[in-house]
């Protein structure tokens, strides 16, 4: 019987005769091993530098970082959240892989991280506080456990500050898009502006999710399930679409989209189409203006993006509707109206 052995790896080399010799190492950067996967040796030599390995671990940072990655809660992440998960690990392991989780207690612990955060911002704010939002969380995590004594992490607030308020696509912004687009790509935009979902789901919604009235799907972040009427203008073009590939979007040789390619496809023709300072998130935040500029109460347009309640009122209050002069002339129309009802003669 065969034993998978975890995290081995594994270097090519070319030696001076010209012959190809592989090498073995426990994991990246770990002890070399003896002979090849198979030997009585080879896994004698992994299983003791595993054990070694960990009891240098214990009562390490690292320790708690190699937990919550084998930790259901990790696992039951989508593929590509682990990865960027794993990404920012690899940064704290860098940093902090020996730090004692006693140390945790010391009131300097918190101003040591914050610390690390201002010096990672100054290379990039956004960078930094994700990466230190994956620590705090994974320092919560081993907390409600019982695995670390303290969470010197909690409520940091961010460096980073958003200064996209703005970023809502114009209807000059979808006229001058729409009017260079292939049809692949402007149907793309379509269904991101009439359903207000993120960029992995559309890519990956197949056409039997649509019956011809709604569309139907679970967003991979949250989980959360969404039946999304279709209106007439993008029911019109996916009646007018070939069904050439799984998924509704697809490339222009009929075939389904990777996100790498379609985001360069979407960056041509912005280009062309002279669209700067929106990207394709931002049809998210735009779809909830216009929904709720077209009246749309808060739970209404929470049934249609999925978000939360509170997420649609904190996005309506804070980014994108304090600037939308539409909703102070209907809000005044809406008054003129009321007014007018209440003093007129019965």
């Amino acid at each position: 019987m065969r034993v998978h052995l975890k995290g081995i790896n594994s270097i090519r080399k070319k030696l001076s005769d010209g012959s190809v010799r592989v090498y073995y190492y426990a994991w990246k950067g770990g002890p070399r091993l003896p002979g090849k996967p198979g030997d009585p040796e080879f896994v004698d030599a992994y299983h003791t530098a595993v054990q070694t390995r960990r009891s240098q671990q214990e009562g390490t940072l690292q320790a708690i970082l190699n937990a919550y990655q084998e930790s259901q809660r990790f696992l039951d992440l989508a593929p590509r959240t682990q990865r960027d998960y794993a990404r920012h690990i690899r940064k704290i392991e860098g940093e902090y892989h020996d730090f004692p989780l006693s140390a945790l207690l010391e009131r300097a612990a918190r101003g040591e991280f914050l610390s690390w955060r201002d010096r990672m911002a100054k290379t990039s704010r956004r960078q930094a506080d994700y990466t230190y939002s994956v620590l705090a969380l994974i320092i919560a995590w081993a907390y409600d456990r019982g695995l670390v004594p303290s969470n010197p992490c909690e409520r940091p607030g961010k460096v980073y500050r958003s200064e996209r308020i703005d970023s809502v696509w114009t209807s000059e912004d979808e006229a001058a898009f729409l009017k260079v687009a292939p049809s692949h790509i402007g149907l793309a935009f379509m269904l991101a502006l009439w359903t207000g979902q993120r960029q992995g789901d559309l890519l990956r919604l197949s056409w039997s999710a649509y019956d011809g009235e709604r569309i139907r799907l679970r967003q991979r972040k949250t989980g959360a399930r969404v039946e999304i009427p279709v209106g007439k203008p993008l029911r019109a073009m996916l009646d007018q679409t070939s069904r050439s590939a799984v998924t509704i979007l697809a490339t222009s040789r009929k075939t389904s989209w990777t996100e790498s390619g379609f985001r360069a496809s979407w960056g041509k023709a912005c280009k062309r189409a002279g669209v700067e300072d929106v990207t394709f998130h931002d049809l998210r935040g735009t779809a909830v203006t216009r929904l709720a500029v077209a009246g749309c109460s808060v739970p209404e347009i929470a049934a249609i993006t999925g978000h939360s309640l509170k997420q649609v009122t904190a996005i309506l209050d804070a980014h994108y509707l304090s600037r939308d002069s539409k909703l102070g002339i209907s809000a005044i129309q809406k008054l003129e109206e009321h007014e007018k009802r209440t003093k007129s003669p019965n």
